[in-house]
């Protein structure tokens, strides 16, 4: 398994499915950098250009290769699948 880099989630205050997802992560230990969209119109801006987007939540995940795994939702079984848990 390639050595993540970075797990960025776009969120919302407001997402139920974000919160689900970020105390999931939390769980589980895993370290992720939270992006509000709402409170930052410039990141919502990123995250749609990047992925199309334009629904909350968003994981990117970076690899140490520089590949990236981009995730819609709480897909709680690719995620887990991805960080080997």
């Amino acid at each position: 398994m390639a050595q993540i880099k970075e797990f960025k989630i776009y969120s919302t205050p407001n997402c139920g499915y974000c919160h689900m997802l970020k105390d999931w992560l939390t769980e589980k230990k895993v370290l992720f950098t939270d992006i509000n969209v709402a409170a930052d119109p410039s990141k919502g801006m990123e995250m749609i250009k990047k992925t199309g987007q334009m629904g909350v939540p968003v994981s990117i995940i970076s690899f140490a290769d520089g590949k990236e795994e981009v995730i819609l939702g709480f897909d709680q079984q690719r995620i887990a699948k991805i960080l080997g848990l």
